[in-house]
Formats: C-alpha cells, structure tokens, sequence
C-alpha cells in the first residue's frame, strides 16, 4: 500500500494563503472539482470519488483521527464509470456520507498541497508528504511540521477528523 503524511487544518482566509503557497510551490495551481461518497467499511474508509462523468477512482485508505501530522496507508483504482460504481457500492454497503470540494492543488516538492473549499465547512488546508516503501513517518512528519511553519499555520488551527466526519 502507498503511504503518505497527512495534515488539514481550518483556514479563515484562503486567499491570503494562497498567495504564500504559490511562492514555495514548484507546480500549480491545478483546479480539481471532486465528488466524494463514503461507503460503510469496517476496516478502514472507501470512498468513491468522482472527478468527471466517465472518471473517478475508488479509494480505500486507513489512518488515525488525531490533529496533527498522521500516517496514511492508501489504494486507488480508476474507474471509468463513477456513477454505476457508485450506486453498486451503495447498494451493497451502505452510503456514510458525501462530500463535495473544489480544490486548488500545489506541489512542493513531494508534498501535495490542497487548498480545500468543501461544501458546507468552509475553507482548509491540507498536505500529503509523499512516503517512498522504506522511509520512515518520522521524516515525512519533519517535512509537515516545516511546511506549516512556513506557511504560518498554527497548532490550534489543526484539525483531527476528515470532512465526512464534521458533518455528524
């Protein structure tokens, strides 16, 4: 399984922010429009996210809810048929919850950077630190914390939980 750092945190101007990730970013911003629903799964999450009408990608991944950095263990496969696959998956295990966000995505380095605006949340921010197989969580957690000071974001603003579960 791929593995990487994560880390979200709420932010109240997003527009203030993005100017400061565009000047450390080395690719971006690309702007992605994403539709994700959760199915029930008691080994993890599964969510289906669709990007467009014949392209989406189902997602299992496992991680802790916990502010701060945390380690995330993921598969993807592409689908070409999100909205049959979608209700497939319903019928079979039970929709959790939904979430649809416009995301501006910046690269630095082997880090992800999303600036998120989610339906009905509000704005935040979120990095992926890019694991290789043998490299330890320790050194993609040293990159996060780096990044966050960087960028000026501050411990009281980290948040532990993902969308789907602010929404309960």
């Amino acid at each position: 399984m791929a593995r990487n750092i994560e880390i979200k945190a709420r932010i109240s101007n997003i527009g203030m922010l993005e100017s400061k990730v565009a000047k450390i970013a080395g690719n971006g911003p690309t702007e992605i429009f994403q539709d994700d629903t959760f199915f029930q799964c008691d080994t993890g999450r599964l969510k289906l996210r669709v990007l467009s009408d014949k392209h989406g990608e189902l997602i299992f991944y496992r991680r802790e809810n916990q502010a701060g950095p945390k380690e995330s263990f993921y598969v993807r496969s592409q689908t070409d048929e999100p909205e049959t696959l979608r209700e497939t998956l319903s019928l079979a295990y039970g929709v959790v919850g939904r979430v649809r966000k416009h995301r501006t995505l910046y690269l630095v380095g082997r880090t992800r950077i999303h600036l998120d605006r989610v339906e009905a949340l509000g704005h935040f921010l979120e990095l992926e630190v890019v694991l290789s197989d043998s490299e330890p969580s320790r050194v993609g957690i040293e990159i996060a914390h780096r990044l966050l000071n960087q960028l000026g974001i501050e411990s009281s603003q980290l948040i532990e939980a993902a969308y789907v579960d602010m929404f309960e």
